[in-house]
Order: structure tokens, then sequence, then C-alpha cells
């Protein structure tokens, strides 16, 4: 694992940890972590060892958004400057959304602006049960645009409408309602939650859950059409025929273990 000055990374056995680690700041992202988170999801995605990524945060803030020096910065930010530091963040969060493996977010404390983004962008969110959310942007004058289509995918457009435009504060129990967040659970049991997700990934195979999401991906939104069902075929013929979809019914008719949970 590289060193890093924003993030922390820690693998245990096929489960990689990349910890948000500026606790002083509420983990409040600028520039240096962006980079470094982007880096990291890219690394990890293309690491055959690593079959599923936890998104944690150090401290008891997961993500405050924006680094005020950093905004301070880009205040003075003409046109073309914000535009491409705003294709950073974009691409940050498209690292982590893209990333060919299942990205959990282990959410122990409060989350704010972007940071409400980095969850969204995750496939599987677990909170714990003191959590407060809030989309906040409208408040300093500006728009969550960067993390608007994670955003509206993980909590739906009604919930979207509501807490985009008020800026309201959202619980965990709220989040859960409108299903941005999987699970709920207290704080001192969010570990043993993270461990139980963590168990059920590593036992599918890697392979079908690098083609489960980009199925999942793809199919969100896509019009019920013959070209959409053409697809599906094309995609279960292969995964059918493919080394660990063959060795996987193998498995199964023989009841046994199949070969990635063998090593």
């Amino acid at each position: 694992m590289m060193n890093y000055q924003t993030i922390e990374l820690q693998r245990d056995d096929h489960c990689a940890t990349v910890w948000l680690n500026r606790p002083d700041v509420r983990n409040a992202f600028d520039d240096a972590m962006i980079a470094e988170l982007t880096q990291a999801f890219t690394l990890l995605g293309n690491d055959p060892q690593v079959r599923v990524i936890v998104l944690a945060a150090r401290g008891s803030v997961f993500c405050a958004g924006a680094d005020l020096h950093w905004m301070k910065a880009m205040a003075g930010y003409n046109e073309a400057e914000n535009r491409a530091d705003a294709a950073r963040l974009a691409q940050m969060l498209q690292a982590i959304y893209a990333c060919s493996k299942p990205v959990i977010a282990k959410v122990q404390g409060d989350c704010y602006g972007g940071g409400v983004g980095l969850v969204a962008a995750c496939d599987i969110a677990v909170a714990a049960d003191a959590v407060q959310f809030c989309l906040s942007e409208v408040k300093i004058g500006l728009i969550p645009a960067t993390i608007a289509p994670y955003v509206v995918r993980a909590m739906g457009a009604r919930a979207a409408h509501r807490y985009v435009l008020t800026a309201e504060r959202f619980s965990a129990q709220q989040a859960h309602a409108f299903g941005f967040a999987h699970e709920v659970v207290h704080l001192a049991g969010l570990d043993a939650k993270i461990d139980e997700i963590v168990k059920a990934l590593l036992a599918a195979s890697p392979h079908a859950l690098r083609e489960a999401k980009r199925l999942l991906q793809d199919v969100a939104g896509a019009e019920l059409n013959e070209t959409l069902i053409a697809d599906t075929v094309e995609r279960i013929a292969a995964i059918r025929s493919s080394e660990e979809g063959r060795e996987g019914v193998q498995a199964f008719l023989e009841k046994r273990k199949p070969g990635w949970l063998q090593d």
C-alpha cells in the first residue's frame, strides 16, 4: 500500500478499507484528498487480490464536505479554473461509483454536502443511528451539481427534491426510509454489521460481483425495450460460459465449495 497524506489504506485478506483521515477538519476534502481517493479506488479496482472495499472515516464525523481553505481558494477561481476543479471532483466520484469491486460506506458520524455524494457513490451504505445528513449547498449560494447524479440515484428524485432545495438535515432513520442507507445500527454494532456484509460479498464469485455491479448500473433507468432484453441475454450467456460461472454451477451440483472460497 502507498503512503497517503489525507487517507489511509488497510487490507484484511480480500477486503480493503479506505479511511478518510483528516479528523482535525472533520474529514473535509480538498484537492489533495480528491486526488488520493481517485488514485486509491483506481488502484484497488485493478487489484485482483481485493474483492470488497469499505469507505470509512477516522474521528467522530464522516465527512463535512468541502474544506474551508479549499473553498476560499475556489472563491478566486475564474470559470475555467472552476470547471477543471469540478472535473477532478467528478472524476473522484466516478472512480468510486465505477470501481469494479463492491464498495460499502461505513458512516459512523455526520455527513454534509459533498460527503453525502461520497456515500451515494458507494454500492451499499450502513449508518450509525445518531448520524445526521445534510445537502447544504443552497445555503451558501451553490448547488450540489457534481454529486447530484449519485445522490438522486441513491435517495430517489422525490426525496432529493426536498432535501436539496431545503438544505434540511435528515436523520439516518429518514435516510433508511427512502433507501439512501441500507442499514441503520447502533454505533457499537457498526463494525459487526460491516463485517456481516463483507462476509456475504466475499462468498460470491469475484467475476460475478463485477458483472452484477456493471449490470445494475447499466439497467438502472434504462428503457425496457428489445435492445435491453437482448443485452441481458448476452450477459447471462457470457457469465454461464465463464470459468467462474461453470465452476460455481458445478460446485453447487456437487455440493462443495467453489474455487474462490478455497484460497
